[in-house]
C-alpha cells in the first residue's frame, strides 16, 4: 500500500480582517490595474499607429505590453474578488489556469 496524497485547493491568506482596510485594498487593486491596463493601451496604440516605431525594439515593447495586459487582466480581478469577498481558497486547476 503507497502513501499518496494530492493538493485540490490552497489557501489564500487575508491581507486584513477589517472591512474597511479590505475595501482600501479593492480601491488600491483597481487604481493600479486602471493605471496599467490605460499604460499598456497607450502602449500598444503609439506602436501599432507610429509608422516609424515599426523596430525590433518596439516590436518587442509591444508584445511586452501585450504579454502585461493579459496577466493583470487574468490575476488582478480575482485577487479584488478575493479582497471584497469571504473567499479562502482557491483551487488548483484556476490556481494553474491563471499561472
Amino acid at each position: 500500500m503507497s502513501n499518496s496524497s494530492s493538493i485540490s485547493h490552497f489557501l489564500l491568506l487575508a491581507l486584513a480582517d477589517r472591512r474597511q482596510l479590505q475595501l482600501l485594498h479593492f480601491c488600491l487593486l483597481l487604481g493600479i490595474s486602471l493605471a496599467a491596463l490605460l499604460g499598456n493601451g497607450l502602449i500598444i496604440s503609439a506602436v501599432a499607429c507610429g509608422h516609424h516605431l515599426h523596430t525590433p525594439m518596439f516590436f518587442f515593447l509591444l508584445n511586452l505590453a501585450l504579454t502585461d495586459l493579459g496577466s493583470i487582466c487574468t490575476t488582478v480581478p480575482k485577487a479584488m474578488h478575493n479582497s471584497l469577498g469571504d473567499t479562502t481558497t482557491i483551487s488548483y486547476t484556476r490556481c494553474a489556469a491563471q499561472l
